[in-house]
């Protein structure tokens, strides 16, 4: 695989993946999901009514995006092109790399409260995210 395969994304359905990644990291990490179990788990509150800044928000959307793209190449190199191929590629690299990556940093993190539960939370993000990610673009080759 080289970069020149860049040019082979169908980038509409990559520009498609990294919102709905996106859009399921702020539902994931929303009062509705996981919001209150997650900031127990990094022993962090925040003050009632502070907003966080932009970065808050734009950091995210970028290494959603920097994964999108990697999972995208993934996908073209590897010829997903089918809803359970697509569910194989998700699981692969949200498991086999995000997952195994966040349990090795929550592990050997003494900042956090509740490691564990940060990386289940965490992980189990990327695992869902990566995985919607990957049938988005197996299903729209």
């Amino acid at each position: 695989m080289t970069f020149g395969v860049l040019g082979d994304l169908n980038w509409w359905a990559v520009l498609v993946a990294i919102v709905a990644y996106f859009a399921l990291g702020g539902l994931w990490f929303s009062n509705l999901l996981f919001a209150k179990p997650w900031i127990r788990a990094t022993g962090a509150e925040m003050a009632g009514g502070v907003n966080p800044g932009p970065s808050y928000y734009i950091g995210p959307l970028i290494t959603c995006s920097v994964a999108t793209v990697a999972t995208a190449m993934l996908a073209h190199a590897t010829g997903t092109d089918t809803f359970a191929e697509g569910l194989v590629l998700g699981i692969v690299v949200g498991l086999g790399i995000s997952a195994a990556v966040l349990f090795v940093t929550g592990f050997f993190d003494p900042q956090k409260a509740r490691p564990m539960l940060w990386v289940a939370i965490t992980a189990g993000y990327h695992l869902v995210g990566l995985t919607l990610v990957a049938v988005i673009l197996a299903l729209w080759t």
